[in-house]
């Protein structure tokens, strides 16, 4: 069956659409059902009420995720994937066509990316709004480092870090394998994600799968955006950015040393690797023998940072820290991207044969003198 979905035709079995609304007292159900005889698929409009210990973001994206799964009955073989947003996103014309791609491409989930509305952000105050944009720039030069010193050829250039709720997508399979949506009050979205990492499948953050997410002051879910943004202009230069953003020379350290776990566990070291790397991160060889030989990579990688006090994520990058350290990361990344250039001038990021992450020494600080630097 061809479906015309924002103007791209698909070849789709079936397409179907939950809306599952939980614990409400507004007219939310009855406004959707309305709507289904003018939409080209299938709505499915469903209303429960859920247990105190369930009422809660994560409880109720995993009723709906369980639900849909169980709408798609014994698809799993059959190339089936499941969707979800939120309530108050608004997915772009091409949304299901960036995430059906992605995961025809060979991705087992796809994390897209999110925009604020353009009409709620005009409302913000303008300290707020200038650094959110300065933020996500921040995080727009530590996503490319990612991909140019340790590249994933299943998540290439360009791409994101961000795991949000607003946009996630992934295979009836692949979420059957993790056990389906972790149910936890908040961040079931990071949760879940961590999860498929974990089980080594292949996550791509497709840019082009993008959702515009409301950034009111006002929300209802607890440890959303409404709260972040409401902490951030209290606390304005004290208040820290996202967890994941740590400082560019810290980014770099962990970057070069995840590579050199990866190229130890894939027997290709370069001349002393294993040395430098577990002289650098104050371990013994032995010690940093037994984790290599760990069964997967990301439990291996876990701890090794474990294991090693300069890999701990320590130190939060606040607010009045951010322009020095976007001013670090963009000192750091034209050297970067010329040892990629010279190692390999027809590839793009996210190869996996480049790997540039030991020719910028002479351009970058180096960790302090006490340290030995791990293999690039």
């Amino acid at each position: 069956m061809q479906r015309d979905l924002g103007g791209c035709p698909l070849e789709l079995e079936a397409v179907a659409v939950l809306v599952l609304v939980n614990n409400s007292s507004d007219e939310t159900a009855q406004v959707a059902r309305s709507l289904a005889a003018t939409l080209p698929f299938q709505l499915v409009v469903e209303e429960v009420t859920l247990p105190p210990a369930l009422a809660h973001a994560g409880g109720a994206r995993r009723t709906a995720m369980d639900r849909a799964a169980e709408l798609l009955g014994g698809a799993t073989a059959s190339g089936a994937a499941l969707l979800s947003t939120d309530a108050d996103g608004r997915a772009d014309p091409t949304w299901l066509v960036a995430n059906l791609a992605a995961l025809a491409a060979g991705a087992d989930a796809v994390a897209g990316a999110i925009e604020p509305d353009p009409a709620e952000a005009a409302c913000l105050p303008a300290m707020l709004r200038v650094r959110e944009a300065r933020e996500a720039h921040y995080a727009t030069l530590l996503d490319e480092m990612a991909a140019l010193v340790d590249p994933d050829p299943d998540d290439p250039w360009p791409r994101h870090a961000a795991h949000s709720g607003a946009s996630i997508a992934l295979t009836l399979d692949a979420y059957h394998r993790v056990g389906g949506l972790p149910v936890v009050p908040m961040g079931e979205d990071r949760a879940l994600f961590e999860a498929l990492i974990r089980a080594e499948m292949r996550v791509r953050h497709c840019p082009a799968a993008r959702v515009i997410v409301s950034c009111r002051l006002q929300g209802r879910a607890a440890g959303g955006m409404a709260d972040t943004l409401r902490r951030r202009l209290a606390e304005a230069d004290a208040a820290p950015l996202d967890a994941q953003l740590e400082p560019a020379l810290l980014a770099l350290l962990r970057l070069r040393c995840r590579r050199a776990l990866r190229r130890l566990r894939a027997g290709r070291p370069r001349p002393g690797d294993p040395i430098r790397l577990a002289l650098a991160l104050g371990l013994t060889p032995t010690s940093l023998s037994d984790i290599v030989r760990l069964p997967q990579f990301w439990q291996a990688w876990e701890q090794l940072q474990a294991r090693t006090r300069l890999l701990r994520r320590r130190h939060l990058v606040r607010g009045g820290e951010l322009a020095a350290e976007t001013r670090r990361a963009e000192a750091i990344l034209p050297a970067l991207r010329g040892a990629r250039a010279v190692l390999s001038p027809s590839r793009l990021p996210g190869r996996r044969e480049a790997d540039p992450g030991g020719s910028t020494r002479s351009a970058l600080a180096l960790p302090p003198a006490r340290m030995v630097p791990p293999p690039g």
